[in-house]
């Protein structure tokens, strides 16, 4: 099974790669994690884009669900190849950006989809067998995104 997590919500600013999440995107973050482990979701390796905001997404959303984050550069941006990336690992999360997230659900899967800022995307076997959005998995998580 592969999952895609786009960063959650980030501040606007520069330099793009030192951009951290907002305290609603910790939130989103947190949501993804407690609903992966809610749904008893089985993930056995978390690679991240080395940008700040899919780092500080990938660490909120794999410690609910006990996995370490590894670091991967080519998932700062395009092209990378997904099957070099998850050769040998069992489940996966990539976290990661959009458009490139999006372009690859339709590359693997033929869907046409919009993967929203900590939304979630589930493929196995070339299907989309699940396209969560944030207000979604917070539902599951149990989590109020709009907390302060």
């Amino acid at each position: 099974m592969l999952w895609l997590l786009r960063h959650a919500e980030a501040a606007d600013g520069a330099p793009d790669d030192e951009r951290p999440l907002t305290e609603r995107g910790m939130r989103q973050a947190e949501a993804v994690g407690r609903a992966l482990a809610r749904l008893g979701t089985n993930i056995d390796a978390c690679l991240s884009s080395p940008k700040l905001r899919a780092v500080q997404t990938a660490q909120r959303a794999c410690e609910p669900i006990g996995v370490e984050v590894t670091i991967v550069p080519a998932l700062a941006g395009p092209p990378f190849e997904v099957s070099e990336l998850t050769a040998g690992l069992g489940d996966v999360l990539l976290v990661g950006h959009d458009p490139s997230f999006s372009l690859l659900v339709h590359d693997l899967t033929g869907a046409q989809s919009r993967l929203r800022k900590g939304g979630l995307a589930g493929i196995s076997k070339g299907e989309l067998v699940s396209l969560l959005r944030p207000t979604e998995l917070a539902a599951i998580a149990a989590l109020d995104l709009n907390a302060v």
